[in-house]
C-alpha cells in the first residue's frame, strides 16, 4: 500500500487530462474527468487518483498529511506555459502606447525599437538584476497557476549575454517553485552590429554560441525566429541543425507575421514545436501533422500586437496537429502572465472549446517541451502539480476574477486563497 502525505479531497470535478500524449483531433477535447475523486501524493509525486471511497484500500494516509478541501471546486493539472521570454531587462511601455495610437510593430522595429530595444537594456544588466526581474515575473505566473514553463534567451545576441540569461534561468530553476525548461534563442534577431553582415552573425550563432551553450549544459532546446526580415528558412535550418549536432533539440517561431516557410523548416528538421502560426495554411498544417510537430499557439501575442487575426486552431485540430498554448510573456507583446487569459483568448478568438484549451494548457503543452512524462496531467507517477479552481473549468475564462483558490507544486500549496 502506498503512503500519502498530501491529499486533495471533496472536489466536484477532477479534470485529470490523463492518458497518452499528445492529444490530437477529437481527442484534443478529452480531459478525462472524474467526479467524487481524491488525488493523493507522497513526497511530491501522485500515488492515487480515483474514487474517494477506494482511497483507504489503495493508500495509507500518513499522520500529519496535508489535506486540502476542494469542495465546490474543480482540480486541474498545473498549467504548463509552453512559450515564454521571461528573462530580460527594461520595458517597452512607450512602444505599447505608440501601437495603441496606430504605429505598427514592424515600423517601431525598423526605427530601432522592438527586440533591439530590449537587447540594449539586457546587455547592460547584471546577472543579479536580471535574476530579480525574472523572479518577479515567475511569481506572477505562479499566482496564475503556472507550475512549469519553457523560457528562452534571445535578448542579448552576444555569446556572453546569451549565456548570462541562460545562467539566470538555471539558477531560478533551482530555487523557484516553477520548473523552468530552458531554450537558447540567439537567433531571435540579427544583432544590430551585424545588420550588414548577416552571414557573420549566423556563423557566430552556429560556431560560437551554440557550442558554448552546450558545453555548459545551459539549454535543452534551440529556437530560431523564422520570419521575413529576421531569419530565412535556409538560415533557420542551418542554425537548428547546428543545435541538433550539439544536443539541443529544435523548435521554431513560424508564420507569425506572414507565411515564412517556418512550418516546412519545422517538418524538415523534426522540430518538436512550431510556435505562433498565425498565418499557417492548410498545406502547412498538413506538413506539421505528418511530421508530428506540435503547434504552440500564442493568442495573447496576436491580441497585444493588434494583428486583427489569430492562429487557425480549428484548422490545426482538424488536421490532427496537437495544439498547445502559451502566454508568450515578453516585454513587447506578451504582457499577461496568465495562462487562464491565454485559454480565454484560445476559446473566444481561436474558436477552441474549454476542454480543448485546457488540454492545450496542460498535457499538450507538456508534450511540446518534452515534459509529459512528469507533468501535464493528474495520474500516478507524475508530479503533484495542480490548480484548484473555484467552480467549473468554464470559470477559468472569467478574466480578472479570483477563481484560483490554490496552486499546488510538488505536493505543496504554494499559492493559497486569501482566507487560508
Amino acid at each position: 500500500m502506498q503512503p500519502a502525505d498530501f491529499l486533495i479531497e471533496h472536489a466536484d470535478l477532477v479534470a485529470t487530462c490523463a492518458g497518452p500524449a499528445p492529444r490530437r483531433g477529437r481527442a484534443q477535447a478529452d480531459i478525462s474527468p472524474l467526479t467524487g475523486a481524491t488525488v493523493a501524493a507522497h513526497q511530491g509525486v501522485i500515488v492515487y487518483v480515483g474514487p474517494a471511497a477506494e482511497l483507504t484500500s489503495a493508500v495509507h494516509v500518513l499522520p500529519g498529511a496535508t489535506q486540502v478541501d476542494a469542495r465546490g471546486c474543480t482540480v486541474v493539472p498545473g498549467f504548463v506555459d509552453a512559450h515564454t521570454h521571461i528573462v530580460y531587462a527594461g520595458n517597452r511601455r512607450g512602444e505599447l502606447q505608440r501601437r495603441l495610437a496606430g504605429a505598427t510593430y514592424e515600423a517601431i522595429a525598423a526605427e530601432g525599437g522592438g527586440i533591439v530595444h530590449t537587447v540594449r537594456a539586457t546587455r547592460n544588466a547584471s546577472e543579479e538584476s536580471l535574476g530579480a526581474a525574472t523572479r518577479h515575473r515567475l511569481d506572477e505566473m505562479l499566482a496564475c497557476g503556472t507550475t512549469t514553463c519553457e523560457a528562452k534567451s534571445g535578448y542579448g545576441l552576444t555569446t556572453e549575454s546569451e549565456l548570462r540569461q541562460l545562467r539566470v534561468l538555471r539558477s531560478l530553476d533551482h530555487d523557484h517553485p516553477i520548473d523552468i525548461v530552458p531554450t537558447f534563442l540567439g537567433a531571435h534577431e540579427v544583432a544590430p552590429e551585424y545588420r550588414h553582415h548577416r552571414d557573420a552573425y549566423v556563423s557566430l550563432v552556429v560556431n560560437e554560441m551554440i557550442p558554448a551553450v552546450a558545453s555548459e549544459g545551459l539549454a535543452d532546446w534551440c529556437d530560431v525566429f523564422c520570419e521575413h526580415g529576421v531569419f530565412t528558412p535556409a538560415e533557420s535550418l542551418t542554425i537548428l541543425r547546428a543545435g541538433l549536432a550539439h544536443g539541443l533539440l529544435p523548435r521554431i517561431h513560424a508564420d507569425e507575421l506572414a507565411r515564412s516557410g517556418g512550418c516546412e523548416v519545422a517538418a524538415d528538421v523534426g522540430a518538436r514545436s512550431a510556435d505562433h502560426l498565425i498565418f499557417v495554411d492548410e498545406p502547412g498544417a498538413a506538413r506539421l501533422a505528418d511530421a508530428s510537430v506540435a503547434a504552440v499557439l500564442l493568442p495573447a501575442a496576436a491580441f497585444y500586437l493588434k494583428l486583427g487575426r489569430s492562429a487557425p486552431a480549428r484548422l490545426l485540430i482538424e488536421h490532427s496537429v496537437p495544439v498547445a498554448i502559451g502566454t508568450d510573456v515578453n516585454p513587447g507583446a506578451g504582457l499577461s502572465p496568465s495562462m487562464p487569459f491565454a485559454m480565454a483568448l484560445a476559446c473566444f478568438a481561436m474558436k477552441m472549446t474549454v476542454e480543448e484549451a485546457l488540454v492545450a494548457a496542460t498535457l499538450n503543452a507538456a508534450w511540446s517541451i518534452d515534459r509529459a512524462r512528469a507533468v501535464g496531467s493528474l495520474e500516478p507517477g507524475k508530479l503533484m502539480d495542480a490548480v484548484i479552481v473555484n467552480g467549473t473549468p468554464v470559470d477559468l475564462l472569467r478574466v480578472g476574477s479570483p477563481v484560483i483558490r490554490h496552486v499546488v507544486k510538488r505536493g505543496r500549496v504554494v499559492i493559497p486563497d486569501s482566507a487560508s
